[in-house]
């Protein structure tokens, strides 16, 4: 399979001493949906803004289908559709005349009517985009990507602020690209998701790529299959964490504001002995509940953070 995306040893320094991106490698294979995830701060946005062409790293390169910014700028800009979180349009212009103004920025751009309908705009196409409601609006974002038959789709937090269903339809069109051969970069603070959509994501933090693989590869790595989550009230022990370590079947511990999260391979084993070990205490529980783990567990446990904190 080719490769659409490649960098390496990717650096970027601000002002000669805030280092946002430490040596960062990744690998996006053609055809495939990538996720890049990382708490706020980890250097996200800087490295799809070099990927996308509009930030120089400070050192390392970037390939995009074996073809560098410096030697092939416009050919790539052809290659490239993108669409940010918030995207500034004219309020003032109809659906139609937005998705054809940015149409005339290609050599061979798709036609307007038939990426209306793909998205489901054709009903909204004489509307000037200040009517338009917010999902209305973010597939419009979408629309304007498409419109230049990219091979490459940047997607910047796509269904943030969404409703259920809108959000839905934006997931059925990134599937819908990728069923067509097209490759997809997709940043997303909604793990579900990422898991949903990604065939491979990698997890960057303070500059560097800290976890990558399937989404199920990643959750094995976290060592327990299922998380228990609870909560108790009136213990004796100053620090009953390692009380709840050394019960059976625990692969790791971690606490988030008075609730405790283990991650176990043998929930009906740990289960029996987490009561036992609360009533020895001298506790009460107060909740308990059982869930598969998910990226969200994996990404706390990489980071610190979960990825929604500010």
């Amino acid at each position: 399979m080719a490769t659409a995306i490649e960098c390496r040893g990717l650096r970027k320094t601000y002002d000669g001493k805030v280092e946002a991106l430490r040596g960062l490698d990744l690998d996006i294979q053609a055809g495939e949906c990538f996720g890049l995830l990382g708490p706020n701060g980890a250097g996200k946005t800087t490295t799809i803004e070099i990927l996308e062409g509009l930030l120089q790293p400070t050192s390392g390169d970037v390939r995009i289908f074996d073809q560098t910014w410096h030697d092939n700028e416009r050919t790539l800009r052809e290659w490239l559709g993108i669409s940010l979180q918030e995207t500034r349009l004219s309020e003032k212009l109809t659906v139609r005349e937005t998705v054809e103004l940015f149409g005339s920025f290609y050599r061979q751009p798709r036609p307007a009517e038939a990426i209306l309908e793909q998205l489901s705009l054709t009903e909204k196409a004489d509307t000037w985009v200040g009517k338009l409601s917010g999902g209305q609006k973010q597939r419009l974002a979408v629309a304007t990507a498409l419109v230049a038959n990219p091979r490459i789709l940047f997607l910047d937090e796509p269904t943030t602020g969404l409703d259920p269903q809108s959000r839905r339809q934006l997931w059925e069109i990134i599937r819908t690209f990728q069923k067509n051969g097209g490759t997809i970069l997709l940043t997303t603070h909604y793990m579900d998701e990422a898991e949903r959509l990604c065939d491979r994501l990698a997890i960057i933090d303070h500059g560097e790529v800290i976890a990558a693989g399937t989404p199920s590869e990643l959750i094995d790595r976290l060592g327990g299959h299922h998380v228990v989550e609870f909560s108790v009230n009136g213990t004796r022990n100053a620090q009953p964490i390692d009380v709840w370590a050394a019960l059976v079947g625990v692969e790791s511990v971690r606490t988030d504001d008075g609730l405790v999260s283990l991650n176990v391979c043998q929930p009906h084993l740990t289960i029996p002995a987490l009561l036992d070990a609360v009533e020895s205490q001298g506790a009460e529980l107060l909740h308990l509940t059982t869930r598969q783990a998910s990226l969200e567990d994996v990404f706390v446990r990489l980071t610190g953070r979960h990825l929604r904190e500010d």
